[in-house]
């Protein structure tokens, strides 16, 4: 574990922007800003025109294996302990906050984040407030807030006047990462053979392709574009690591949380020309797919019950629609559960509930075994918590899927899985991982298929 922390305590002020203020600066969403601020590579958690944006960073944890999460947790609440919070906006995600990363596996090499920025901008309901965050001993204003949310908007102004994504197809090129396709179906049906061999319910397996460009990648350009064209997604950016979930790990807000569970998958380019009803009747329909989507539920449902009051969640999932796919989804409300006094963080849920069935499979022991054995690589941040935090104790935390690693300026890897069960076909889960694949190419203006 390493962490970097200033020699003063935390101080924090966030204010309301009224829209004057916005008018002047341009600012009219986060989109707006996105525009205006692509130098800085912004933190990122958007969805529907709502969220947080960061800028800067003036705090940082870094973890690796089973003790990430609490070491993480451990050192966000040794730097609150001094912490001067002046919050007069008082909304999840004010005051005090961080943006987060964690490997997928406890025997990954990735390091695991929590960023602490030195600005954010948030969006909810309507409202926009604007949080400056120092570690330098200074006490922040809303004059110096504004004024630091202006040098963002001037410095990357003056350095580049063109920052959106060209329509223009991509010149870069994709290719296998760690398995190639043939390969990749062998390696399901090791997974299916391992189910019918019992003990185990359902695995995810997961392939990785390595998309390469002779011109420098644009990390805001890929944002903005996830962002437009996957509005019903939340589109996330901790350093190299970016993408669009559809999939909710732990939402925290007070004392209730919310989870959305996503398992069976259909292509929307299967859908045959002027047909009807086609999701709900091959989704719905497929025994398959609701046995997977099954094990889901009832894996998050089992996590999460210790922690709760009260818990519910629908008995028939519904159809997710997205513009690559639909999926089988099922949203879980829970009620706090106070131990002495306290409610758990969101931070202490993630804990509880990853890897999910949706992501790893069930029994989770032995499906996380069965991974390590048969991907040949590490997932590193993909499939893992990805989200931000607040010194109260609420959180959004999603699954990083639909995502990629920026490895370098032209090199970047993209990751996407399935769930295996006992009917599981190999090509079929091959091409499932093809449409699974297509929000970050379409981001990077790439075929979905090369």
């Amino acid at each position: 574990m390493t962490a970097s922390l200033g020699t003063h305590p935390l101080r924090t002020l966030t204010t309301a922007l009224d829209p004057a203020t916005l008018g002047e600066l341009g600012v009219t969403g986060p989109a707006s800003l996105l525009n205006g601020t692509s130098a800085s590579d912004p933190l990122c958690w958007l969805r529907r025109g709502e969220g947080l944006l960061g800028f800067g960073e003036i705090a940082s944890f870094t973890g690796t294996g089973p003790s990430r999460f609490a070491d993480a947790e451990q050192w966000w609440k040794e730097l609150l302990v001094l912490a001067a919070v002046d919050d007069s906006v008082r909304m999840p995600g004010t005051g005090a906050m961080a943006f987060g990363s964690f490997a997928f596996s406890k025997t990954s090499a990735f390091e695991s984040l929590l960023i602490v920025p030195a600005l954010v901008v948030g969006f909810s309901g309507g409202m926009v407030w604007l949080t400056q965050l120092n570690l330098d001993g200074t006490v922040p204003t809303p004059e110096s807030a504004l004024a630091l949310l202006r040098e963002e908007l001037l410095r990357e102004a003056a350095t580049s006047p063109e920052r959106s994504t060209p329509d223009t197809p991509s010149t870069g090129t994709v290719r296998s990462g760690a398995l190639t396709e043939a390969q990749w179906k062998e390696t399901v049906a090791a997974g299916v053979e391992a189910i019918v061999r019992g003990g185990l319910d359902k695995v995810v397996l997961a392939r990785d392709v390595v998309a390469t460009f002779p011109e420098p990648v644009q990390r805001v350009s890929i944002l903005q574009r996830l962002a437009s064209l996957y509005d019903e997604c939340w589109t996330y950016a901790v350093r190299g690591l970016v993408g669009a979930t559809p999939e909710i790990l732990i939402k925290v807000d007070g004392s209730t949380a919310q989870a959305r569970v996503l398992a069976g998958t259909l292509d929307r380019e299967d859908e045959p020309a002027g047909s009807t009803g086609f999701a709900a009747a091959v989704l719905g329909g497929s025994a398959k797919q609701r046995q997977e989507h099954d094990f889901a539920v009832r894996s998050l449902t089992r996590q999460l019950a210790p922690f709760a009051t009260d818990l519910s969640f629908p008995a028939e999932p519904f159809i997710l629609e997205l513009p690559n796919v639909w999926h089988l989804a099922s949203d879980v409300t829970a009620e706090l559960a106070s131990s002495n006094g306290h409610l758990p963080t969101s931070l202490a849920l993630v804990e509880a509930l990853h890897p999910t069935a949706a992501v790893c499979g069930t029994p989770r022991e032995d499906a996380g075994a069965l991974i390590l054995e048969l991907e040949k690589m590490d997932r590193g941040p993909y499939a893992g918590p990805v989200g931000w935090l607040d010194g109260a104790g609420n959180g959004e935390w999603g699954i990083a899927l639909r995502g990629a690693m920026l490895e370098d300026a032209h090199h970047v890897r993209l990751y996407a899985g399935a769930g295996i069960v006992q009917a599981s076909d190999p090509a079929a889960e091959l091409a499932e991982t093809w449409a699974k694949f297509r929000p970050m190419l379409q981001a990077l203006n790439l075929p979905n298929h090369p």
